[in-house]
């Protein structure tokens, strides 16, 4: 089924976006970016993508503060986390816990269980206000457990169906359980935690990861063990159609990442090590650029110019420049590692990601490119969040703000 184009039908409405700038400059010479740490610095002249990108938003839906940025929001803290200690939180998914470090001391100061079997994210709520760990395990269960972000302590986990992942609708009306053994794509009320709606994914062996368009109409969403992707209407609640990767099927797709124009999507595939690039309008492949082996988690810079590529075969993290239209940077773990799914911190300078085969997670400084240190968690250490994060509001995953 052809996916239709979007038209222009109404404007929109656009707030002045009061920001803290941490400046990710990069370098097209391939030198390390930089961070100067500036605060206050000036926006520059909005750029309007095509109208397409920004028409007929999803009903309910915050409008992007700027038309050429939707992560413009995410460079300030909401008033909603007021209170909110800053951890971070790691679930462990070989031994079933969870490690709780705080980032002033980079100690582990907290380990408790992760109410379920093989906790794989902690995912931040739509309203901010509450962190979940998926576990999704065993076949034909799953629960989650919820924290609360105030204390760092966990409350009493519940039972959820195969919650491998979680999202939320940009609208804040449903919480979307990726069910990957199911292949289901499950919209729960996020209050009540009763299932609404199911959307199957037959096609699609190891749905696992996604976002959404600029708009919030549509999701792009990776087949993992299928090679392929999948398209899925939010407002319809179906799948459009699934697209077959060029190195299917022995792809396998991982994150998935919105440009901050509202232009591209980008995806990592594990396999091919390296970015795809779709088209967000028309959903076409248009092309593929190398990474690294085990190409894994993307992550958008505070100030929207860069994306952060882990690439956990080889422990290393490449870096993407958008407005450059190029890698510029490449960094390798010291005495090597396996960077694998993390955030940044509220300021944009510590980047935290988990190592998968390594038990420990990592803390590097993008600004100055150094490891700040490598700290010893639970075993096979999955996608872990940093709290708070800048952002008006959750769509899921680690932390993904608009």
């Amino acid at each position: 089924m052809s996916v239709t184009t979007l038209r222009h039908d109404h404007p929109v409405r656009l707030t002045a976006a009061a920001a803290l700038f941490v400046a990710v400059a990069g370098c097209s010479s391939g030198e390390a970016v930089s961070t100067d740490g500036s605060t206050g610095s000036p926006s520059p002249s909005p750029v309007a993508p095509p109208p397409e990108h920004m028409a007929n938003l999803l009903p309910g839906m915050p409008p992007p503060p700027r038309p050429d940025d939707i992560y413009a929001a995410n460079r300030k803290l909401s008033p909603a986390v007021a209170g909110h200690r800053e951890l971070v939180y790691v679930p462990n998914s070989e031994s079933h816990d969870v490690s709780v470090i705080d980032p002033a001391t980079f100690r582990v100061i907290d380990t408790f269980p992760a109410g379920g079997v093989e906790p794989q994210h902690v995912v931040p709520s739509y309203d901010l206000q509450t962190l979940y760990v998926t576990n999704d395990l065993p076949i034909g269960g799953g629960s989650l457990l919820p924290i609360d972000p105030r204390t760092g302590k966990p409350g009493a986990s519940f039972p959820v169906r195969d919650p491998y992942n979680m999202y939320y609708t940009p609208d804040g009306q449903y919480a979307l359980v990726v069910a990957e053994a199911d292949k289901s794509l499950d919209f729960y009320d996020p209050r009540t935690w009763e299932k609404k709606h199911a959307v199957p994914v037959p096609d699609c062996a190891g749905v696992d990861h996604m976002d959404f368009t600029a708009d919030g109409r549509f999701a792009l969403a990776s087949c993992e063990f299928a090679g392929r992707m999948a398209v899925v209407d939010i407002a319809a609640r179906a799948l459009v159609r699934t697209i077959d990767l060029p190195h299917a099927p022995s792809g396998m797709p991982q994150d998935v990442k919105l440009s901050p124009d509202g232009r591209t999507f980008f995806v990592a595939d594990m396999h091919a090590g390296g970015l795809y690039t779709f088209d967000a309008l028309t959903f076409d492949n248009t092309g593929f650029i190398p990474t690294g082996a085990g190409t894994h988690g993307l992550y958008v810079t505070r100030d929207s110019k860069q994306l952060l590529i882990t690439n956990r075969d080889e422990g290393s993290i490449s870096v993407w420049d958008f407005a450059a239209g190029g890698l510029v940077h490449k960094w390798f773990l010291p005495d090597g590692g396996s960077p694998d799914m993390g955030n940044l911190s509220a300021d944009g300078r510590t980047f935290w990601v988990s190592g998968r085969k390594h038990g420990e997670v990592y803390a590097i400084d993008i600004a100055e490119w150094k490891l700040l240190a490598r700290i010893p968690v639970g075993r096979g250490p999955h996608g872990l969040t940093v709290w708070p994060q800048p952002g008006r509001y959750s769509t899921g995953h680690t932390g993904v703000m608009r």
